[in-house]
Protein backbone atom coordinates (compact mmCIF):
# COMPACT_ATOMS: atom_id res chain seq x y z
CA UNK A 1 0.00 0.00 0.00
CA UNK A 2 1.45 3.46 -0.93
CA UNK A 3 0.84 6.67 0.55
CA UNK A 4 0.09 10.39 -0.29
CA UNK A 5 2.18 12.87 0.60
CA UNK A 6 -0.25 13.85 3.22
CA UNK A 7 0.16 10.31 4.72
CA UNK A 8 -3.72 9.52 3.53
CA UNK A 9 -3.33 5.81 2.74
CA UNK A 10 -4.84 4.69 -0.59
CA UNK A 11 -5.92 1.34 -1.05
CA UNK A 12 -6.87 0.03 -4.47
CA UNK A 13 -8.63 -3.45 -3.29
CA UNK A 14 -12.03 -1.76 -1.86
CA UNK A 15 -15.80 -1.17 -1.72
CA UNK A 16 -16.99 1.90 -3.44
CA UNK A 17 -17.96 3.84 -0.41
CA UNK A 18 -16.52 1.90 2.19
CA UNK A 19 -13.76 3.26 4.22
CA UNK A 20 -10.76 2.50 4.59
CA UNK A 21 -8.59 1.70 8.21
CA UNK A 22 -8.16 4.81 9.26
CA UNK A 23 -11.59 5.97 8.76
CA UNK A 24 -10.71 8.13 5.66
CA UNK A 25 -13.24 7.56 2.33
CA UNK A 26 -11.73 4.72 0.11
CA UNK A 27 -10.64 5.72 -3.44
CA UNK A 28 -13.08 5.67 -6.02
CA UNK A 29 -12.99 2.38 -8.21
CA UNK A 30 -11.29 3.43 -11.24
CA UNK A 31 -8.40 5.00 -9.32
CA UNK A 32 -5.90 2.43 -7.90
CA UNK A 33 -3.94 4.96 -5.69
CA UNK A 34 -0.86 2.20 -5.59
CA UNK A 35 -0.20 2.45 -8.64
CA UNK A 36 1.96 5.57 -10.22
CA UNK A 37 0.51 8.55 -11.93
CA UNK A 38 0.05 7.67 -15.72
CA UNK A 39 -0.68 3.83 -14.74
CA UNK A 40 -3.27 5.10 -12.29
CA UNK A 41 -6.92 4.33 -13.85
CA UNK A 42 -9.04 1.35 -14.53
CA UNK A 43 -12.12 1.59 -17.13
CA UNK A 44 -13.13 -0.37 -19.75
CA UNK A 45 -11.34 -1.27 -23.05
CA UNK A 46 -12.88 1.33 -25.04
CA UNK A 47 -13.67 3.84 -23.17
CA UNK A 48 -9.63 5.27 -23.62
CA UNK A 49 -10.70 5.05 -27.33
CA UNK A 50 -13.19 7.90 -26.69
CA UNK A 51 -10.87 10.02 -24.94
CA UNK A 52 -8.24 9.54 -27.61
CA UNK A 53 -10.62 10.44 -30.34
CA UNK A 54 -13.24 12.40 -29.36
CA UNK A 55 -11.99 15.51 -27.98
CA UNK A 56 -8.96 15.56 -31.05
CA UNK A 57 -11.97 15.94 -33.55
CA UNK A 58 -13.50 18.80 -31.30
CA UNK A 59 -10.38 20.60 -31.28
CA UNK A 60 -10.22 20.19 -35.37
CA UNK A 61 -13.84 21.44 -35.67
CA UNK A 62 -13.40 24.35 -33.68
CA UNK A 63 -10.34 25.49 -35.28
CA UNK A 64 -12.10 24.95 -38.73
CA UNK A 65 -15.35 27.21 -37.25
CA UNK A 66 -12.84 29.67 -35.16
CA UNK A 67 -10.98 29.76 -38.35
CA UNK A 68 -14.21 30.69 -40.51
CA UNK A 69 -15.59 33.37 -38.03
CA UNK A 70 -11.89 35.05 -38.01
CA UNK A 71 -11.81 35.31 -41.90
CA UNK A 72 -15.13 36.77 -41.64
CA UNK A 73 -14.01 39.52 -39.36
CA UNK A 74 -10.35 40.08 -41.05
CA UNK A 75 -11.98 40.14 -44.66
CA UNK A 76 -9.73 37.15 -45.44
CA UNK A 77 -10.42 34.86 -48.50
CA UNK A 78 -8.03 31.95 -47.19
CA UNK A 79 -9.32 30.98 -43.72
CA UNK A 80 -6.68 28.29 -43.53
CA UNK A 81 -3.86 29.98 -44.64
CA UNK A 82 -0.83 29.00 -42.44
CA UNK A 83 0.33 32.50 -41.71
CA UNK A 84 -0.65 34.03 -38.14
CA UNK A 85 -2.42 36.85 -37.42
CA UNK A 86 -3.37 37.80 -34.21
CA UNK A 87 -7.23 36.93 -34.42
CA UNK A 88 -6.02 33.32 -35.85
CA UNK A 89 -3.80 32.52 -33.45
CA UNK A 90 -5.95 33.56 -30.33
CA UNK A 91 -8.89 31.15 -32.08
CA UNK A 92 -6.20 28.32 -32.25
CA UNK A 93 -5.66 28.69 -28.57
CA UNK A 94 -8.70 28.29 -27.86
CA UNK A 95 -9.47 25.74 -29.35
CA UNK A 96 -7.00 23.58 -27.68
CA UNK A 97 -7.31 25.10 -24.25
CA UNK A 98 -11.28 24.29 -24.86
CA UNK A 99 -10.53 20.69 -26.28
CA UNK A 100 -7.86 19.66 -23.45
CA UNK A 101 -10.86 20.43 -20.60
CA UNK A 102 -13.33 18.37 -22.52
CA UNK A 103 -10.77 15.52 -22.03
CA UNK A 104 -10.49 15.82 -18.59
CA UNK A 105 -14.06 16.23 -17.88
CA UNK A 106 -14.95 13.19 -20.64
CA UNK A 107 -12.31 10.76 -18.61
CA UNK A 108 -13.10 11.67 -15.11
CA UNK A 109 -16.64 10.76 -16.37
CA UNK A 110 -16.19 7.88 -18.19
CA UNK A 111 -13.44 6.53 -15.23
CA UNK A 112 -16.14 8.15 -12.50
CA UNK A 113 -12.95 9.35 -11.11
CA UNK A 114 -12.32 13.31 -9.47
CA UNK A 115 -10.68 15.56 -12.36
CA UNK A 116 -7.75 16.36 -9.78
CA UNK A 117 -6.42 12.44 -9.97
CA UNK A 118 -5.95 13.44 -13.27
CA UNK A 119 -3.98 16.35 -12.37
CA UNK A 120 -1.72 14.43 -9.73
CA UNK A 121 -1.93 11.63 -8.19
CA UNK A 122 -1.45 10.31 -5.15
CA UNK A 123 -0.17 13.51 -4.36
CA UNK A 124 -1.95 17.01 -4.69
CA UNK A 125 -1.38 19.99 -7.38
CA UNK A 126 1.63 21.98 -6.13
CA UNK A 127 1.70 25.16 -7.18
CA UNK A 128 5.38 25.26 -5.99
CA UNK A 129 6.32 22.58 -8.58
CA UNK A 130 4.97 24.48 -11.31
CA UNK A 131 7.12 27.74 -10.44
CA UNK A 132 10.04 26.40 -10.77
CA UNK A 133 10.24 24.13 -13.19
CA UNK A 134 8.63 27.18 -15.31
CA UNK A 135 11.77 29.07 -14.33
CA UNK A 136 13.62 26.40 -15.18
CA UNK A 137 12.14 25.69 -18.58
CA UNK A 138 12.63 28.82 -19.88
CA UNK A 139 16.19 29.16 -19.09
CA UNK A 140 16.36 26.10 -21.28
CA UNK A 141 14.50 26.97 -24.01
CA UNK A 142 16.32 30.04 -24.12
CA UNK A 143 19.35 28.28 -24.23
CA UNK A 144 18.40 26.19 -26.84
CA UNK A 145 16.57 29.02 -28.96
CA UNK A 146 20.06 30.84 -28.63
CA UNK A 147 22.08 28.44 -30.20
CA UNK A 148 19.48 27.63 -33.05
CA UNK A 149 19.86 31.41 -34.08
CA UNK A 150 23.82 31.00 -33.38
CA UNK A 151 24.27 28.02 -35.71
CA UNK A 152 21.33 27.43 -37.72
CA UNK A 153 19.37 30.84 -38.22
CA UNK A 154 17.33 30.61 -41.47
CA UNK A 155 16.50 27.11 -40.00
CA UNK A 156 12.94 28.92 -38.20
CA UNK A 157 12.06 30.94 -40.69
CA UNK A 158 12.73 34.08 -39.24
CA UNK A 159 12.53 36.90 -41.76
CA UNK A 160 13.88 40.25 -39.44
CA UNK A 161 13.27 42.14 -36.89
CA UNK A 162 9.98 44.22 -36.95
CA UNK A 163 8.16 45.80 -34.24
CA UNK A 164 4.50 46.92 -35.21
CA UNK A 165 0.96 47.23 -34.04
CA UNK A 166 0.59 43.78 -35.48
CA UNK A 167 3.14 42.78 -33.47
CA UNK A 168 1.96 44.39 -30.23
CA UNK A 169 -0.83 42.48 -30.97
CA UNK A 170 0.53 39.20 -31.44
CA UNK A 171 2.69 39.44 -28.29
CA UNK A 172 -0.42 40.25 -26.13
CA UNK A 173 -2.50 37.25 -27.40
CA UNK A 174 0.82 35.56 -27.05
CA UNK A 175 1.19 36.01 -23.68
CA UNK A 176 -2.33 36.06 -22.65
CA UNK A 177 -3.67 32.76 -24.61
CA UNK A 178 -0.28 30.86 -25.43
CA UNK A 179 -0.23 29.37 -21.42
CA UNK A 180 -4.27 28.32 -22.29
CA UNK A 181 -3.46 25.96 -25.30
CA UNK A 182 -0.12 24.77 -24.00
CA UNK A 183 -1.93 23.79 -20.59
CA UNK A 184 -4.85 22.12 -22.86
CA UNK A 185 -1.99 19.78 -25.17
CA UNK A 186 -0.74 18.64 -21.98
CA UNK A 187 -4.68 17.99 -20.14
CA UNK A 188 -5.21 16.46 -23.46
CA UNK A 189 -2.32 14.32 -23.36
CA UNK A 190 -0.83 13.82 -20.35
CA UNK A 191 -3.53 14.25 -18.34
CA UNK A 192 -5.44 12.00 -20.38
CA UNK A 193 -4.72 10.14 -23.28
CA UNK A 194 -1.37 8.86 -21.37
CA UNK A 195 -3.55 7.61 -18.26
CA UNK A 196 -6.48 6.24 -20.34
CA UNK A 197 -4.33 4.32 -22.74
CA UNK A 198 -2.19 2.80 -19.98
CA UNK A 199 -5.42 1.43 -18.13
CA UNK A 200 -5.01 -1.36 -21.63
CA UNK A 201 -2.07 -3.13 -19.86
CA UNK A 202 -2.13 -4.38 -16.06
CA UNK A 203 1.54 -4.70 -15.41
CA UNK A 204 2.74 -1.20 -14.10
CA UNK A 205 6.13 -0.48 -16.73
CA UNK A 206 4.38 -1.74 -19.67
CA UNK A 207 1.32 0.23 -19.26
CA UNK A 208 3.26 3.58 -18.36
CA UNK A 209 5.24 2.32 -21.87
CA UNK A 210 1.68 2.06 -23.89
CA UNK A 211 0.23 5.26 -22.46
CA UNK A 212 3.60 7.32 -23.05
CA UNK A 213 4.08 6.18 -26.50
CA UNK A 214 0.23 6.68 -27.62
CA UNK A 215 0.19 9.98 -26.40
CA UNK A 216 3.26 10.96 -28.09
CA UNK A 217 2.40 9.86 -30.82
CA UNK A 218 -1.13 11.18 -31.23
CA UNK A 219 0.63 14.65 -29.92
CA UNK A 220 2.73 14.07 -33.20
CA UNK A 221 -0.08 13.13 -35.38
CA UNK A 222 -2.40 16.29 -34.17
CA UNK A 223 0.10 18.32 -35.33
CA UNK A 224 -0.63 17.49 -39.27
CA UNK A 225 3.37 17.50 -40.40
CA UNK A 226 4.58 15.74 -43.37
CA UNK A 227 7.76 16.10 -42.46
CA UNK A 228 9.74 13.33 -40.78
CA UNK A 229 11.61 15.84 -39.05
CA UNK A 230 8.97 17.58 -37.26
CA UNK A 231 7.09 14.43 -37.06
CA UNK A 232 9.85 12.87 -34.95
CA UNK A 233 10.46 16.19 -32.92
CA UNK A 234 6.64 16.27 -31.95
CA UNK A 235 6.79 12.25 -31.18
CA UNK A 236 9.92 13.40 -29.00
CA UNK A 237 8.34 16.10 -27.26
CA UNK A 238 5.47 13.82 -26.46
CA UNK A 239 7.96 11.20 -24.89
CA UNK A 240 9.74 13.32 -23.12
CA UNK A 241 6.41 15.54 -21.46
CA UNK A 242 5.32 11.76 -20.50
CA UNK A 243 8.56 11.00 -18.66
CA UNK A 244 8.27 13.77 -16.97
CA UNK A 245 4.64 13.25 -15.81
CA UNK A 246 5.30 10.24 -14.86
CA UNK A 247 8.48 10.80 -12.86
CA UNK A 248 7.12 14.19 -10.78
CA UNK A 249 3.43 12.19 -10.03
CA UNK A 250 1.69 15.08 -12.11
CA UNK A 251 1.58 17.64 -15.48
CA UNK A 252 2.99 20.61 -13.61
CA UNK A 253 6.28 19.89 -15.27
CA UNK A 254 5.35 19.11 -18.97
CA UNK A 255 3.09 21.93 -18.77
CA UNK A 256 5.84 24.26 -17.82
CA UNK A 257 7.97 23.33 -19.84
CA UNK A 258 5.19 23.65 -23.23
CA UNK A 259 4.34 27.16 -21.53
CA UNK A 260 8.00 27.70 -21.58
CA UNK A 261 8.93 26.96 -25.40
CA UNK A 262 5.63 28.04 -26.40
CA UNK A 263 5.45 31.25 -25.11
CA UNK A 264 9.40 31.96 -26.08
CA UNK A 265 9.45 30.25 -29.59
CA UNK A 266 6.42 32.31 -30.46
CA UNK A 267 7.43 35.26 -29.01
CA UNK A 268 10.70 35.27 -30.88
CA UNK A 269 8.75 34.05 -33.94
CA UNK A 270 6.57 37.26 -33.65
CA UNK A 271 9.31 39.87 -33.18
CA UNK A 272 11.61 38.30 -36.47
CA UNK A 273 8.63 38.36 -39.04
CA UNK A 274 9.49 42.06 -39.72
CA UNK A 275 5.99 43.53 -38.24
CA UNK A 276 3.84 41.04 -39.37
CA UNK A 277 2.22 37.69 -39.06
CA UNK A 278 4.27 34.48 -38.88
CA UNK A 279 4.09 31.44 -40.96
CA UNK A 280 4.14 27.66 -39.84
CA UNK A 281 5.03 25.48 -42.19
CA UNK A 282 4.91 21.97 -41.17
CA UNK A 283 4.57 20.62 -44.58
CA UNK A 284 7.41 17.87 -46.09
CA UNK A 285 10.99 18.87 -46.18
CA UNK A 286 10.55 21.52 -43.48
CA UNK A 287 12.34 20.37 -40.75
CA UNK A 288 15.82 19.75 -40.56
CA UNK A 289 19.15 18.81 -38.23
CA UNK A 290 18.53 22.01 -36.05
CA UNK A 291 15.64 20.24 -34.52
CA UNK A 292 18.63 17.85 -32.58
CA UNK A 293 18.82 21.16 -30.95
CA UNK A 294 15.60 21.29 -29.34
CA UNK A 295 15.26 17.84 -28.54
CA UNK A 296 18.63 18.30 -26.52
CA UNK A 297 16.25 21.04 -24.47
CA UNK A 298 13.87 17.95 -24.20
CA UNK A 299 16.48 16.11 -22.20
CA UNK A 300 17.83 18.70 -20.51
CA UNK A 301 14.13 19.12 -18.76
CA UNK A 302 13.90 15.91 -18.10
CA UNK A 303 17.21 15.38 -16.72
CA UNK A 304 16.04 18.54 -14.30
CA UNK A 305 12.28 17.09 -13.48
CA UNK A 306 14.12 13.87 -12.29
CA UNK A 307 16.67 15.56 -10.09
CA UNK A 308 14.55 17.69 -8.67
CA UNK A 309 12.25 14.78 -7.98
CA UNK A 310 15.02 13.05 -6.45
CA UNK A 311 15.67 15.62 -3.97
CA UNK A 312 12.70 15.65 -2.57
CA UNK A 313 12.54 12.26 -2.25
CA UNK A 314 15.47 12.12 -0.26
CA UNK A 315 14.55 14.69 1.84
CA UNK A 316 11.62 12.94 2.96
Amino acid sequence: MSTSESGAPWAPVTRPGSRVPDGTDAPPPGLDGSRPFGAHLRMSWWKPLVVIIVPALVMVVLQVVFYQIVAVIEGSDDPLSPTFTPLKLLAINLSVGLSGLLAIVLLATLAKVPWRSLISSPRAFDGRRLGQYLLGAAVLVAVGIGVVALVAPESPGWVAFGFTGTTIFMLVVTLVSTPVQSVGEELMFRSAVLPAAASWVRAVRPALAVGIVVSAVGFAMLHGSSDPWLFGYYTFIGLATGLMAVISRGIEAPAAFHIANNVLFSSVNTLMSDGKGYTIDRSTDTGDAALLILAAVNVAMVVLVWMRERRARVRK
